[in-house]
Formats: C-alpha cells, structure tokens, sequence
C-alpha cells in the first residue's frame, strides 16, 4: 500500500468511526484484544513463578475477570497461533504451521518439503506464508456488526493484500509485517519509510503503541469497537529503557534462570502498555462495557541469548519453552474480563485453547457465525459463569524440526492430567515415536510414561489419530534420503547480545 493510500484509509476510518451510533450499536459491549508476543506462562507474576518480573497492570486486569491455568495457544509460534485466533480453526487446517508471514512468496496452501538433510528422520511440510483472504474472520464478523475495527501492533499473516485492511480491519498501525519491531523497540526505529512510523529519540515502541491504540479508544468511544492490540513486546531484539534496565540489572539473582536485566525491562514495559489501555478505558468510563482478553502467542523464549550468555527467560516450571512440543511452548497466561457477567478474581482450569476465542467471543456479544461457517473451536462462556468446563481435551500440532530448540516433527492431545506426544517417525525404523506424562504429578514433563502406560498410549493416541483425520493437515513422512550415520551440522548461533538503550 502507498503512503497516499494508507493515509485515505485512515482518514476514512476516522470519519466512519466518528459518525453518531445508533441506540442499538452503542449498547453492544466492546472487545479489546491484548495479545503478548512470547510471553511466557511464568513471566508474569499471574501464577505464583516469578519474583523477578512486575506486571502490575496485568494483575490489575486479572483482578477484574477470570484468569485461566490451563490456557494454550495452537501452535508454539505466533504466526500459526495468530491465524488461529482471527478463524477459530487449527493452523494445521489452515496449512500455517511456522512464523512465515514475512517471506515474500505468497503461498496460500502447506506444501512438502521435496528434499530433506539426510540427518532427518522425517520429510516435514513448508508453511504457507499467508492468512487466506476467503476466511470469515473475527474482524470482518465484528465489523459486519456495526464495530469499528482497529489493528495495532503485531501482524505477521501477510502483507498486502492480505494485511489487517484486507482481513476485517479498519485500521492498521503500523501496518508492518515483519517478526518483530523493526531495528529496534526504542526509537529511531527502522519501519519501512513509506509507513511515516517514526518515534523521537528514546521513544518506546511499546508506549508509542499504546497511544495509538488510545486514540483509536477515543474516537470511537461512542460506538462499539474491536480493539485488535496485539503487542511487538516481548519478542526480538532484545533492548528496553535504560532505566529500566538498570533497575532490573539490580534486582538479578545470578543463581536464577529469569535474570535477564533487558528482558525484565521488556515485560515492565509490555506491562505499562497494558496499563495505558485500562487506564483509558476507566477514564471514559467503558470499562463496565468493555471484554477484554489477555494472551500470549506461545511460550516464552529461552534459547537466544542476551547480553552475552543469559537466556531471555526460563518458563519453569514447564519444560522446554517457545518452539517446542512441550508445555513451556505453548501454555500460556490468559485473562478473560466480562463486566457484569463474570465476578471479579475468578479462576478457572478449564481447558482453552486459542481455537476457542472466536467463538466464545461471539457468543458473549450475541453474535451469530456465517451460515456456512464452522470452527475447530468450542465456546468458552460455560467456563466463564462457572458451569462446566467446554472441552475436555487439547490438540497442537507443529510438524516442523527446530534446530535452536531441538524440536522434532510431532503433534500432543492433552485429556485429563496425561499427555501425549507423538514425534512422526522419529523411532529407530522411522516409525512414529511416543512419550506420555502426568501433568498432574510432573508439571515439569520430566518422567515419560509411555512404556509403563501402553493402554493409556493407545487411548491418547486415537483421539491423535481422529484430531488428524478431521482437520486433515500435510503431514510429516519418512525421508526416504534419510542416513543413520551421517553427522548434524552445527548448532546455529543463538541470537545476538542486547543492546542496552
């Protein structure tokens, strides 16, 4: 899009939200969206595992709403988990299976790799790179509706045309697509110059951000809008405000694996963010008829490094962490707020996966679904007034190896307490290989269970076999090329040292 053409859209957006509502639109609840990028489930002080980071205002909305202890996200990457959220279906469905929004090959559809290294075991999909403009998403539904409809912050699902405008929203800022901020959170920023998204010097990213979601607040506080804020925070590079950083480089624990002085600084300003967006919402007074939902693309990073060798963060006590099958990759926090139907400082273990959002969403606002359209995802409201829980199993599925992490093509059903992990063809013979936890008794996936629990295995493994069948996803097959005795290459770097700022 051109800068001229950018501006008209906005400048149109602008007047249609200014427009006087109706007595019937101005009475439908608003929704605001915040979405963290690779936050990790233990890096706020929302369940009781960290003493390093301070996210007030996340614990401030928590306060207001329900927080969720078993909430996951689709994939344990956030283009996959992105796409998810705005259709309610499974990203292997959708065939976006890895952050790869950015490429500049448009592929709408997953295809197989054609080769692979003769060290793999299994000849794996290649994402498609784009959010397929012919899904009904949660954006054109809302905006079907009367809302306004406003995306800031993160997208990673296409550039034109297939950006937020194409996909439901009336607004786009910064309308930017890459993985993360450009150059860096505190200005000068290096976002494409023909987006005009400049910041004065020291400006932070994520205050600039919050800003402008504000007078998108503002100019539509007279009529229902969906605010789509979906934060570059916390994901890289790795940099903050220096005061910030000298604050939490002081608080450090060297024994600790959360330590990370930048990172700390990053989760602090994520937090005002969110912060900002509250304190809006009181001053106008729409907090009473205002959802919001709080959530995190996937787990916490732990594998680059900053300021030398110190992890971002540590997800512990889970497991492993973003880009990985195991619960550190995509468990996440979730805080869901609903004035005057869910009582203040609720808690829930209902399972949620982020499959669930659109529905639930519509059905907290009355809405009805296209004739034709269906979801992978069920409705949360019944957890929401503390009925039953919706579902009582979770699916992801990330068919990809992952080098930095160690990660291997596989896919988990979660039923009760037990999980289970099927790695495609990753035993001796190149069949499928399985591992099986108790989540219950080992949060931390540190006791497979597979062999002393064949029956629970096979249990698990069906309700594998019918997730596949239904959302039928190009999965992962033997490499034919595939040599035992060939030598992995050599781990890739880990990410660069931060830059305090």
């Amino acid at each position: 899009m051109t800068l001229i053409r950018l501006a008209l859209v906005l400048l149109f957006a602008g007047a249609v939200s200014a427009r006087a509502a109706s007595p019937a639109t101005a009475a439908k609840p608003n929704v605001v969206f915040i979405m963290a990028d690779d936050l990790g489930w233990s890096d706020t002080t929302l369940y009781g595992h960290t003493s390093f980071y301070e996210t007030p205002n996340i614990q401030r909305l928590a306060r207001r709403g329900m927080l969720f202890t078993n909430a996951y996200s689709a994939n344990p990457l956030c283009s996959p988990t992105r796409a998810s959220i705005l259709t309610g279906l499974y990203p292997g469905r959708i065939g976006i299976t890895t952050p790869s929004g950015h490429l500049p090959a448009a592929k709408l559809a997953a295809t197989l790799a054609p080769l692979a290294a003769p060290t793999a075991k299994a000849r794996t999909p290649v994402s498609a790179t784009r959010l397929d403009t012919r899904y009904q998403t949660l954006a054109k539904t809302l905006k079907s509706a009367g809302y306004a409809t406003g995306h800031f912050g993160k997208w990673h699902l296409g550039t034109e045309p297939y950006s937020p405008l194409q996909h439901g929203f009336d607004v786009d800022v910064p309308h930017y697509n890459g993985p993360g901020p450009a150059g860096s959170f505190v200005a000068p920023w290096k976002f494409p110059a023909v987006l005009n998204f400049t910041g004065q010097p020291g400006e932070h990213l994520d205050d600039r951000m919050a800003a402008e979601a504000v007078k998108f607040i503002e100019t539509n506080r007279d009529r229902p809008f969906f605010l789509n804020f979906w934060a570059f925070g916390v994901h890289a590079p790795f940099d903050a405000k220096t005061a910030l950083i000298e604050k939490y480089r002081k608080k450090a624990n060297p024994k600790d694996d959360q330590r990370s002085p930048v990172y700390g600084a990053m989760v602090e300003s994520l937090d005002d963010a969110v912060g900002t967006l509250l304190d809006k919402l009181d001053a106008l007074k729409l907090s009473a008829r205002t959802i919001v939902v709080f959530f995190s693309d996937n787990g916490g990073n732990m594998y680059n490094r900053v300021e030398g060798d110190i992890p971002p963060t540590s997800n512990r006590p889970l497991r492993g962490g973003k880009a990985t099958l195991f619960e550190g990759g995509s468990r996440v926090p979730c805080v869901v707020t609903w004035p005057g139907r869910v009582a203040p400082g609720q808690t829930s273990a209902a399972f949620l996966n982020s499959v669930d959002f659109y529905p639930t969403l519509l059905e907290m606002l009355q809405l009805k679904a296209a004739p034709d359209q269906r979801f992978d995802g069920v409705s949360q409201v019944p957890a929401l007034l503390g009925q039953s829980a919706p579902r009582d199993t979770l699916f992801c599925y990330f068919p990809h190896y992952t080098p930095a992490t160690g990660n291997i093509p596989g896919v988990w059903a979660r039923r009760g307490p037990w999980k289970l992990i099927r790695y495609f063809n990753d035993g001796p013979s190149q069949e499928d290989r399985y591992e099986l936890y108790n989540l219950e008794t080992d949060l931390g996936e540190t006791k497979d269970l597979a062999t002393q629990q064949p029956a629970r295995v096979r249990e698990l493994n069906a309700l594998i076999d019918e997730h596949l069948r239904a959302t039928a996803p190009l999965l992962p097959t033997k490499n034919p090329a595939y040599d035992a005795t060939a030598t992995p290459p050599p781990p890739k770097a880990r990410g660069k040292a931060a830059k305090a700022k």
